[in-house]
């Protein structure tokens, strides 16, 4: 090439193109990856086509391309650079040439493509004769990635017997190669495992039934799916998948009994609801598709019924009524089962039902007695005697062997008392007279028993009605308190009476009433009957005078409408008021009140003057007492006062010590606090057993008995009771001995009281006394 005037820098990159499949193959076969360059013209930059294949680079650098210039006069004048994505560690350039290599192994996957710049530099001037120009190196694709299932394994349901054709699923594989390059993306499904039953479409994956399949001949299926790219060529890779296909079930078996004829039994003792047996139908379905319904068709539906049993799918074959092994000893029905829930599709293969025979023998069981009736009703007229007839109940064995029967009456002691009956015959009698108006029915229960088997017992209701008989005479309801006043008029009411009657009337009770015939001509009132089972009470004179009678007794006749009627009579009271017409109920019963006692107004007022004044006085002498029962003295009693509790107080020695708490002497404190003055009567027993323990060698007592000593000299303010304190704890062993005459065996005229004059000027009046009664004797 000869173009002098301007500067060429020629890059060539060389590109093999498949322009037919035998190339492409080849390439493929020798190179993994090669590399592209965009031809590009700009300026004096010239791109051509160049190829490497991917081994060479794992080795050592593979050729790309060269930068040549028409300036090069291979003089080593010119210097190429290169700078971009990679230059210097991926690609590379001979800076006195201009050649390019690629030192690494490229992956399309990871980065398809590279940016680069070039440029030729003058070396003498370091000084670029040519602009920098930017050009693209793009990674050719190669085969290098299989294909893959991400979803996989892949499960999928297909109803049983869909017809061919039917869509189960889809399966879907990709692939990592450039899908614009070539086919090394391009995929293609094909069945390895499956046939005749499956099928695929080959681009899209999709797979399809290839026949109708019965589940109840296999209900899972294994399905192998390959997927090859570059179109399934040869070299192509690929990849496969498998898929389980299961069929769901679908109605299309009808059920079926595994017998024609089914034998049972069932005892004549069993209850109503009792199993006689079971049936079961089979059906090749699963789930509700195999639901079933039982049932009885025939004659015998009445005496024996199915259920069906969800859970197992049987039939439960169960006693609908009792059977009886004399009456009829065989049955034969109809059983019948239908699926329940049916699929319209498969009815033209036929019902979906089945039938079947079932053969019931009844055993023969000892029975108890069997009751004419279950429940009896009988009747008796009240008052009957003893002994008479109630009725006759009759039970018998129903086995062959007829046993005798025994009857017999339960239920209760008391009904025993009132009915019996005979236990060869069931004859029921009364053992005592019945009164309806006592009960009205009686509730009994009879046993029969068979004399051979006295387990076998039976039992039946008798009902027991007693029968109304006219035996009560109608009466008043109540009784009446009936006033009439002095002034009253002549045919004045005062009083409506009825009556009553404990007997039951067929038609109802209808009552007459009259005055009694004795009092018919003498009586001063009169009975006027109403007809609607009433009576008025009316005056037969004016004026009545207390004086004269106060009351009077009225004989009023009733009579019902029984068979026989019956009559009594029924005294009214008719009290005397004193009142002008019209009767004041409180005030006559007041004047009735004192009219029985026997008082007048005015003595019944003395009497409660009387009670008055009492309970005043009473409660004036409970208060009296109640005063004098208070403790203080008067003041000019002080002197009396003070010489007799000195005597009470004083002495004593083993006998009178409790005027004073002995536990006192028990404490070293000298000075004590003053203590009020206690009951002798509380304290009498304690302090008694504790001055024993305390002697009058103690030094305790003797400091305790001087201390006192000082006190009571000192303080002639002190009570007298004050200084008694110390006499006493004068137990046993006292040189003084006691001054109380309570315990003391011998008289005052044993006895020397001169010491008392020793003892201070509190004693000084005591001394004297018993100095001036000792001199008296004397």
């Amino acid at each position: 090439m000869n173009c002098s005037a301007l500067l060429s820098l020629i890059l060539m990159l060389v590109q093999l193109w498949p322009c037919s499949a035998s190339t492409q193959n080849h390439n493929a076969h020798n190179t993994e990856q090669s590399f592209t360059a965009v031809q590009r013209v700009k300026r004096a930059w010239v791109w051509e086509p160049l190829f490497v294949t991917e081994e060479q680079t794992s080795m050592v650098p593979v050729y790309v391309g060269q930068l040549k210039s028409d300036l090069d006069k291979q003089n080593d004048n010119l210097q190429y650079t290169l700078t971009g994505e990679g230059a210097g560690s991926i690609f590379i350039i001979d800076e006195n040439n201009g050649k390019i290599y690629v030192t690494q192994k490229l992956d399309r996957e990871k980065k398809p493509f590279y940016t680069l710049r070039a440029q030729a530099i003058n070396r003498s001037t370091q000084l670029p004769v040519e602009p920098e120009s930017e050009f693209t190196i793009k990674v050719r694709d190669v085969n290098d990635h299989e294909p893959q299932f991400l979803d996989g394994p892949y499960t999928a349901t297909v109803p049983e017997m869909s017809p061919e054709g039917t869509s189960v699923t889809r399966v879907k594989a990709t692939d990592g190669d450039d899908p614009s390059y070539g086919n090394n993306a391009r995929l293609l499904y094909s069945l390895i495992q499956g046939q005749p039953y499956f099928s695929v479409e080959p681009t899209t994956g999709v797979i399809r039934m290839a026949s109708q399949m019965d589940r109840e001949t296999k209900d899972q299926y294994l399905v192998i799916i390959q997927a090859k790219d570059m179109v399934g060529q040869p070299g192509a890779l690929s990849a496969t998948a498998t898929v389980t296909i299961n069929l769901s079930d679908i109605n299309d078996n009808p059920p079926k009994f595994p017998q024609r004829l089914y034998y049972m039994s069932v005892s004549e003792e069993s209850p109503v609801g009792a199993t006689v047996g079971k049936v079961y139908a089979e059906d090749s379905d699963i789930g509700e598709n195999a639901a079933m319904n039982y049932s009885i068709e025939g004659d015998n539906s009445d005496v024996f019924d199915i259920i069906t049993n969800n859970d197992t799918q049987e039939g439960i074959i169960i006693l609908k009524k009792r059977v009886d092994y004399e009456k009829k000893r065989r049955y034969g029905i109809k059983a019948k089962v239908v699926n329940r829930y049916i699929d319209d599709r498969f009815l033209k293969e036929g019902p979906f039902e089945d039938t079947t025979i079932v053969k019931i023998n009844v055993e023969d069981a000892d029975e108890p007695p069997v009751f004419s009736l279950e429940d009896y009703v009988m009747e008796i007229p009240e008052g009957a005697v003893s002994g008479s007839l109630v009725g006759v109940v009759t039970a018998r064995d129903p086995d062959d062997d007829d046993s005798p029967v025994r009857y017999s009456i339960v239920h209760g002691m008391h009904l025993k008392r009132l009915f019996s009956v005979n236990e060869h015959n069931g004859t029921i009698i009364t053992t005592e007279p019945l009164d309806r108006e006592i009960a009205s029915w009686h509730n009994i229960t009879v046993t029969a028993t068979e004399t051979r088997n006295p387990e076998k017992i039976s039992e039946a209701n008798v009902y027991i009605q007693v029968l109304d008989v006219n035996d009560h005479a109608p009466e008043f309801p109540k009784f009446y308190e009936t006033f009439v006043c002095e002034n009253a008029v002549s045919g004045q009411l005062i009083q409506s009476i009825s009556a009553v009657d404990r007997d039951d009337a067929e038609e109802g009770h209808h009552f007459y009433f009259s005055l009694a015939q004795e009092a018919t001509n003498s009586s001063s009132f009169t009975v006027k009957d109403n007809r609607d089972n009433t009576a008025g009470i009316f005056t037969a004179k004016s004026g009545f005078r207390r004086q004269e009678q106060f009351y009077f007794y009225l004989p009023v006749l009733i009579l019902d409408n029984g068979t026989p009627p019956l009559t009594s009579t029924n005294t009214l009271t008719v009290t005397l008021c004193d009142c002008d017409t019209e009767v004041n109920t409180f005030y006559c019963r007041y004047g009735a009140f004192m009219y029985t006692m026997g008082l007048s107004t005015e003595a019944l007022i003395a009497v409660l003057a009387c009670i008055l004044i009492l309970l005043v006085f009473f409660l004036a002498i409970i208060a009296i007492r109640q005063q004098r029962k208070k403790s203080p003295f008067p003041e000019k009693m002080e002197e009396f006062r003070e010489n007799i509790v000195r005597y009470d107080d004083e002495g004593g020695g083993e006998e009178d010590t409790e005027a004073f708490d002995i536990s006192a002497l028990r404490t070293r404190t000298v000075m004590r606090p003053h203590k009020p003055r206690k009951k002798v009567t509380t304290e009498i027993h304690s302090l008694y057993r504790q001055s024993l323990q305390v002697g009058p060698d103690s030094a305790i007592f003797r400091q305790f008995i001087s201390e006192k000593l000082e006190e009571a000299n000192t303080d002639p303010c002190a009570p007298p009771y004050d200084s008694l304190q110390t006499y006493a704890f004068e137990g046993t062993g006292s040189l003084a001995g006691s001054l109380s005459s309570l315990g003391s065996n011998s008289s005052d005229t044993d006895q020397s009281y001169d010491y008392l004059t020793d003892w201070g000027p509190r004693f000084k009046q005591l001394a004297g006394m018993y100095a001036s009664q000792r001199s008296f004797r004397d």
